[in-house]
């Protein structure tokens, strides 16, 4: 059997674990199998072909990784949901107090609650939400 052939082998051997173990070196590493597997299918040597695998795997760790790493760990800078609503402005339309009250809040009215359960706000006044507790929007 001829190299090119076993090259694909080892490609579709690491191909493998990588679904099995979601780690994309594996991935990597197959194409560098596969990049090794062209270069013996245009006569390279077993020494050129090893060095293809080697050189296109360890570049593709090399730069691939890091930027992943860094795609994974960013997180988006849009909130969405009741996310978005932490830390916006209401005008209290009932009395707001420890309990209960009613606020307008990016349009809508809501119920709301005060975080200091010995603070009251009136009608007409700005308040702050600090959370969103299930349908209630707790301000201050």
């Amino acid at each position: 059997m001829d190299a090119w052939v076993w090259w694909l082998v080892a490609a579709a051997a690491l191909g493998i674990p990588l679904i099995i173990t979601a780690m994309p070196e594996f991935g990597m590493l197959a194409v560098g199998a596969v990049a090794a597997a062209g270069a013996a299918g245009i006569g390279g040597g077993p020494v050129a072909q090893v060095v293809v695998f080697a050189l296109v795997s360890t570049a593709l760790i090399l730069v691939v990784r890091p930027v992943a790493r860094r795609m994974r760990t960013e997180r988006p800078a849009l909130a969405s949901g009741v996310d978005a609503l932490k830390g916006r402005r209401a005008v209290v339309l009932e009395r707001v107090d420890g309990d209960n009250g009613r606020i307008k809040l990016a349009g809508e009215v809501w119920s709301a609650r005060a975080l200091d359960t010995d603070t009251a706000f009136e009608p007409g006044s700005q308040v702050d939400v600090v959370e969103i507790d299930g349908a209630t929007a707790v301000v201050m």
